[in-house]
C-alpha cells in the first residue's frame, strides 16, 4: 500500500468514526470504488488506534473527572459513568469477539453496505426527528446504557455506523443531540482500544512501514478535528445533512454493482 492510499484511508476513518456515517463502510468501500486492493479488516481496526488517541485526547478533561469520581466513589453521575460505559461496552464487546469472522466475509459486501446504509438512515432519522430532547448527562442509568450499548453492537455491520446506532439509541431514549454524542465518543473509547489490541496481536514487524504510520497520524489528525466540528454542530443543529449523505452514498453503490 503507497503512502498515499493509507493517508486517504486514515482521513476516512478520521471522519467516518465520528460521523454518524460509517466508517467501516468507506473504508471497505474504497478499494471497490477506487480499484485498490483491499487493505482488510485488521488494517481498519489499526486505523481505529488514530480515531482512539484523537478521542483520548479530545476528552481528556472528562476521562480524567469520571475516573476520578468513580475512585473516589464520589455521589452523582460523573461518579457512576465509568461503571455505566462499561457495561454498555460489554455487549459490542462479546458480539464483537464472537461475530469476527462474520463481519469480515459476509458485512463487507458492497451490496451489504449500501443497503445498511440507506436502510439505518431511516431509523436514525426517525430518532433524530421525534427525539425529545429532554434528558441530560444527570439522567443517565445503567438500564439506558445497556441498551445504548446494545445498539452499538448493530455497527459491526459496516455502513450502520457505531456513532450513529449509539446517538440514535441515545436519542430515542429522550437524551439530548449534544448528551448523545458525548456518550458516544467516550463509548468508542474502550471498544476501538479492545479491538486494536486484538488486531494488533496479528500484524509482525514488516507491517509497521510509512504507509501504515502516515495512515495512523492521517486518522488521527482528522479525527480530532472532526470531534471538535461534530460537538459544536450538534449544539444547534439536526442529523439530516450526514442522512442525505448516507443515502445517496448507498444508492451510489447499488448504481456501481449493477451498472
Amino acid at each position: 500500500m503507497s503512502v498515499f492510499h493509507s493517508i486517504i484511508l486514515g482521513v476516512m476513518q478520521g471522519i467516518g468514526e465520528f460521523l454518524p456515517v460509517s466508517s467501516s463502510a468507506h473504508l471497505a468501500l474504497a478499494p471497490y470504488i477506487f480499484g485498490w486492493s483491499d487493505q482488510g479488516q485488521a488494517y481498519d481496526v489499526m486505523l481505529h488506534l488514530g480515531t482512539l488517541l484523537a478521542v483520548v485526547i479530545y476528552f481528556a478533561r472528562d476521562w480524567f473527572g469520571i475516573f476520578r469520581d468513580a475512585v473516589l466513589r464520589k455521589p452523582g453521575t460523573d461518579g457512576k459513568m465509568l461503571w455505566y460505559l462499561i457495561a454498555a461496552t460489554v455487549p459490542a464487546g462479546a458480539a464483537g469477539v464472537l461475530l469476527e469472522k462474520t463481519t469480515e466475509n459476509i458485512f463487507r459486501n458492497p451490496l451489504w453496505i449500501a443497503c445498511a446504509l440507506i436502510v439505518f438512515s431511516g431509523f436514525i432519522y426517525f430518532a433524530d426527528r421525534t427525539a425529545r430532547q429532554e434528558l441530560g448527562g444527570d439522567k443517565i442509568n445503567l438500564k439506558d446504557a445497556v441498551i445504548i450499548g446494545l445498539a452499538q453492537c448493530i455497527a459491526l455491520m459496516p455502513g450502520a455506523s457505531r456513532s450513529g446506532m449509539t446517538m440514535m439509541a441515545a436519542l430515542f431514549l429522550g437524551y439530548s443531540r449534544p448528551f448523545s454524542a458525548r456518550f458516544s465518543f467516550l463509548l468508542s473509547t474502550p471498544i476501538i482500544f479492545g479491538a486494536g489490541i486484538m488486531k494488533a496481536m496479528e500484524l509482525s514487524a514488516g507491517d509497521i512501514d510509512a504507509a501504515f504510520v502516515f495512515g495512523l497520524i492521517s486518522s488521527f489528525v482528522t479525527g480530532l478535528a472532526v470531534i471538535s466540528f461534530f460537538m459544536s454542530w450538534i449544539k444547534k443543529r439536526t442529523l439530516l445533512p450526514f442522512i442525505i449523505y448516507r443515502i445517496l452514498l448507498g444508492l451510489f453503490i447499488i448504481f456501481l454493482v449493477f451498472k
